[in-house]
């Protein structure tokens, strides 16, 4: 009865998935999650109601379908206030792709707004920092590796690669134990809550100039210290503002169980 219950939990958030169809999702059960972070009103992890993850990364041809169906969200057309000059600057046009953009690789110059309008386009969301951080501690074959210092290592040796060079294609990494892949050494990727991950973001508001104090301000906010990774990417996220692009940017959307 209990293995039932234990892939019951996997296939339920996939339930009444439609439009681009379930395979694109992988099931994950949730539960109580220990997070690198610190939270004070959740000491013994924040608990992580049953969702579905999409496999990969939002490809350009994906994002590009998405920008034909709603012309708003074009380069030439979106508002300054969803999106910098530089959203999506590395197509050849609004609506062609061109040898900078290969199809199957992931969408990058691209903003939260945009991000998230995709996702509800496809009646999703994009995942909270938990639920990501959550599928992102498997590795292959565990479901928490983040104990182990060998795969900390390869984590970290992405990170120190120069990001000047060509993506891959997503999906050439293999899946981790929840079946998602290109969690970790593909790009970065949006979160729901990008902007609420740090104690100390006042300054960012105030016009401080100060960067280094924000960001440094990050390892206040870790339970799990030694997990430098995941310091690396909070304090990115919330150093942006929803309208930032970056060259290595992108993501992936998520939906909750019903």
């Amino acid at each position: 009865m209990r293995h039932f219950a234990a892939l019951l939990l996997l296939v339920l958030p996939l339930a009444g998935l439609a439009g681009d169809g379930a395979a694109r999702y992988a099931g994950l059960p949730g539960g109580r999650f220990q997070s690198a972070l610190k939270y004070e009103d959740a000491k013994d992890g924040v608990r992580i109601k049953p969702f579905a993850l999409m496999r990969r990364p939002v490809t350009n041809a994906e994002f590009l379908d998405f920008v034909t169906r709603l012309p708003q969200w074009q380069r030439n057309h979106v508002a300054g206030v969803f999106a910098e000059a530089r959203y999506l600057s590395h197509w050849e046009s609004p609506t062609r792709l061109g040898p900078a953009a290969l199809p199957e690789q992931p969408v990058v110059w691209v903003s939260w707004f945009a991000a998230n309008a995709y996702c509800e386009s496809v009646g999703a969301r994009l995942p909270t920092w938990s639920e990501w951080e959550y599928a992102a501690a498997a590795d292959e074959t565990r479901k928490d590796a983040r104990k182990d210092p060998a795969w900390r290592e390869r984590i970290l040796a992405w990170y120190s690669r120069p990001s000047n060079q060509a993506l891959p294609r997503a999906g050439l990494q293999t899946a981790n134990a929840w079946g998602v892949q290109d969690l970790h050494g593909l790009v970065w990727e949006w979160t729901d809550d990008y902007s609420s991950l740090l104690v100390s973001g006042d300054n960012r508001n105030q016009g401080d100039a100060d960067k280094a104090k924000f960001c440094g301000a990050g390892a206040l906010s870790m339970d799990d210290r030694e997990n430098y990774a995941v310091l690396m990417r909070v304090a990115m996220l919330s150093s942006l503002e929803g309208a930032n692009t970056t060259a290595n940017l992108g993501f992936r959307c998520a939906r909750s169980a019903r």
